[in-house]
């Protein structure tokens, strides 16, 4: 089995780290292969330079720290393999590495070759010049693509909780875990919230957000409390009570579809009348400009762009074909190809 492990920041403790490497080495003796995706560098930069227990939120600042950050990191990950005889080796991903279809190759095929060699890849977001995922991104949602990557089987996300809970435990001590998740919903995107640790940057929100896009490649995601011994082991089982596991989807999105579902950010937004959503979600076809009703944002051809319904809700993302300056010109005026249905994703 090919499984991606990732950490988050509040578990990248020289104790913790030591454990889970110990994990790891007994994983692939057993056989599997392992992918270490590792947060962290911003925190470890930040406690060496001993400037307090606030985060900074200045990009520029974030970029200097996790500089600092990033080879204390590696090193505490390649302390903690060295008694197991296992090397780690560094891999920076910034977000064109999922954007261009060469670059993603590339990155596919540098994963693949550690592997062979037996050395297992610990990833993390280049940080130090990747400023807008210092702000918007987090690497929960790196975790899911790089799982798509490399066609992992199984996500583990580690985090400081037992997994998603039926409430938040510090406002109700009557919560509970949830074990198995078969759909993602709605509700349990609101169930999840937002942020939770002040040292790192993701929540339950995010590991959610990952769980959609792991488990809509068919990755079995499981979200679990780093400080659990024999975490890896378990997930690698399908043990019960590991912590909430996500089952993948049946049918799967193929590596475009999800490219361009996840990966790609959105310019802009465009609303369509029932009979087009109608046409979209149950015959399976492209988006005329008959259809639209509304435009919003600046695209251009092949820029991601969002669409809603009437109601607002969003359905669907696809490539545009049309320029955002020209609506006036195309929107419900003719029946130009908008998004094509070989560029677009049903999302809900």
């Amino acid at each position: 089995m090919i499984a991606v492990v990732k950490v988050g920041s509040s578990s990248v403790t020289t104790e913790t780290v030591s454990r889970l490497c110990a994990e790891l080495a007994a994983a692939r003796a057993a056989g599997h292969t392992v992918v270490v995706v590792s947060s962290g560098a911003i925190a470890v930069g930040w406690d060496t330079l001993d400037r307090g227990a606030r985060r900074p939120s200045d990009p520029a600042v974030l970029q200097a720290v996790s500089a600092v950050g990033q080879h204390r990191l590696m090193r505490m990950w390649q302390d903690g393999f060295e008694p197991h005889g296992v090397l780690a080796g560094q891999v920076l991903l910034a977000p064109l590495d999922f954007v261009h279809r060469t670059q993603y190759l590339h990155a596919r095929g540098t994963l693949r070759h550690l592997a062979a060699l037996g050395v297992v890849p610990v990833v993390n977001e280049n940080d130090a010049v990747a400023d807008e995922e210092i702000r918007f991104s987090d690497n929960d949602r790196l975790a899911a693509l790089v799982a798509h990557l490399v066609g992992a089987q199984l996500l583990v996300l580690l985090t400081d909780t037992p997994g998603l809970l039926t409430a938040d435990p510090r406002r109700d001590t009557e919560a509970s875990l949830i074990e198995e998740v078969m759909e993602i919903d709605q509700q349990l995107e609101r169930l999840a919230g937002g942020p939770g640790s002040s040292v790192g940057s993701g929540g339950m929100a995010s590991k959610l957000a990952a769980a959609k896009i792991a488990t809509w490649s068919g990755v079995r995601t499981v979200v679990a409390d780093a400080a659990r011994p024999g975490v890896v082991a378990s997930a690698l089982a399908d043990e019960p009570g590991v912590g909430t596991v996500f089952r993948a989807r049946e049918s799967r999105l193929s590596a475009r579809k999800l490219w361009i579902a996840f990966a790609l950010g959105s310019s802009g937004r465009l609303t369509v009348d029932d009979g087009a959503r109608s046409a979209l979600t149950g015959r399976g076809r492209s988006l005329l400009a008959a259809g639209v009703t509304g435009a919003t944002g600046t695209f251009r051809p092949d820029d991601a762009v969002e669409i809603s319904g009437p109601d607002g809700e969003v359905f669907a993302k696809g490539l545009v074909r049309v320029y955002a300056e020209r609506a006036t010109e195309w929107i419900g005026r003719r029946s130009q190809v908008v998004v094509h249905r070989d560029d677009l994703v049903l999302v809900t």
